[in-house]
């Protein structure tokens, strides 16, 4: 009886199994470097893997143009095993062209990008560079001055560690109208008697808390990770998740009609208010302070590096609000994109916005970093466009120094952020 139920059992069929795996849909350029001369063609190779084997059948739609542009090319194909080669087209002129590759599985999209570079080291602004510049910003700090930095501390025990005490930062700030502001941000400093440099630290788009920079403070360094919104920074998440969400939803084109209402007004002048702070501090060594930050962070950066002469270095991580005019002249412009859209709720094309937007552009803040800095960004960035960050970083007179991380988007990966730190902390070191 067991010889023939085991006979049985193998004689039965044996049943197909399911397999379930993200899918991995890769493009990429026909030169190994990304870059191109104008006039040169570009040839994208798009593939689609699940676990490490080609993937038979797919649809992929792809679409090729300048980025940030409407495509020049849009296709849908049936994707062989093996992947297949596209003719991108060309640009005859300094800027990107972008590859764009989207299929559907099992009710999911996968999308990818892949962008080719034309000699962006040409590329220039579209931004102006109005006459009275620097005179509307001389009287902004000369007004921010007239106001009594009146620092509260609350200390954060929690936030430190065993070399590092953290606490929270409540300054003064110049207001939107007659009335100051508040200014908060979270201070941390080692423990150790002693002189040290400085790091002040501008946070990336977006409303939320902050915990500082404790690890960096580690180091030996006086840091000051800030926010921008007038809020303490240790609130509960959901505090500004609902502010996120209503009151400061768009806050980026607050008062964009004006040059003396523009929302950033108060921001980048809270900056130099942060460095009022960091300059009076008792364990400041009273020469070295440096600014970092990502994103909107990394345009704050180039702009109190710009306003601020007390600054000696920077690092910034994917700029934004750079050549913001990109697309009045059909080319890619820097978050937010307020003038991406041509009609509707979301277009600010109007004359008012338009001359505002001259007096914050991170362009004309680059035009005026005389100090050293340390740049980063990847070709793939879909929020920060490279056209719209090396039309400001192409215009920095001072010493600079860009790494490449070509196939991130709005995104760093460890190696960065491991570069930017050491250079950092070896920037504040050697200056001393």
């Amino acid at each position: 009886m067991l010889r023939i139920a085991l006979l049985t059992l193998l004689a039965l069929p044996v049943l197909a199994q399911d397999r379930v795996g993200a899918i991995q849909l890769r493009v990429s350029t026909d030169h190994a470097d990304w870059r191109y001369a104008p006039g040169q063609p570009v040839r994208f190779r798009i593939v689609a893997l699940q676990d490490g084997h080609p993937v038979t059948g797919l649809r992929v739609t792809y679409r090729i143009g300048p980025e940030m542009m409407p495509p020049k090319i849009d296709q849908t194909v049936t994707l062989p095993d093996e992947g297949f080669t596209v003719e991108g087209g060309t640009l005859t002129e300094p800027g990107f062209l972008r590859c764009i590759a989207t299929v559907e599985r099992n009710g999911k999209t996968y999308r990818t990008v892949s962008t080719a570079a034309f000699t962006p080291e040409a590329i220039a602004p579209t931004q102006t560079n109005p006459t009275d510049f620097d005179a509307f910003w001389t009287a902004g700090k000369a007004a921010l001055a007239k106001i009594p930095v009146d620092a509260k501390l609350t200390p954060l025990p929690d936030y430190g560690n065993s070399a590092v005490e953290c606490s929270q930062v409540n300054l003064q700030n110049i207001g939107a109208g007659i009335a100051p502001s508040r200014l908060y941000g979270i201070l941390c400093e080692p423990k150790a008697p002693g002189k040290y440099p400085a790091l002040l630290s501008v946070p990336g788009a977006g409303v939320r808390p902050y915990r500082g920079l404790a690890a960096m403070a580690a180091y030996g360094i006086v840091t000051l990770q800030i926010g921008i919104h007038g809020l303490p920074v240790t609130l509960d998440p959901t505090v500004y998740e609902s502010l996120a969400a209503g009151a400061l939803n768009g806050y980026n084109t607050f008062g964009l009609d004006s040059r003396d209402r523009y929302y950033f007004r108060r921001v980048y002048l809270g900056c130099v208010r942060a460095n009022d702070f960091l300059t009076s501090h008792p364990k400041w060594d009273g020469t070295n302070l440096a600014v970092t930050g990502g994103s909107q962070g990394g345009a704050l950066s180039i702009v109190t590096a710009a306003l601020d002469p007390r600054v000696k270095g920077l690092a910034a991580y994917y700029p934004a609000l750079a050549d913001v005019t990109g697309y009045l002249q059909n080319r890619a412009g820097g978050w937010p994109h307020m003038f991406r859209a041509t009609e509707g709720p979301l277009a600010h094309r109007s004359s008012d916005k338009i001359a505002t937007t001259a007096y914050y552009d991170v362009v004309n803040f680059a035009r005026r970093v005389t100090v050293p800095g340390f740049y980063t960004w990847g070709f793939n960035d879909e929020t920060c466009p490279p056209t719209s960050m090396y039309s400001a970083y192409n215009v920095i007179p001072g010493r600079k120094q860009l790494t490449l991380a070509l196939e991130t988007g709005h995104n760093n990966i460890p190696e960065q952020v491991a570069e930017v730190d050491a250079w950092l902390r070896n920037f504040l070191r050697a200056a001393n």
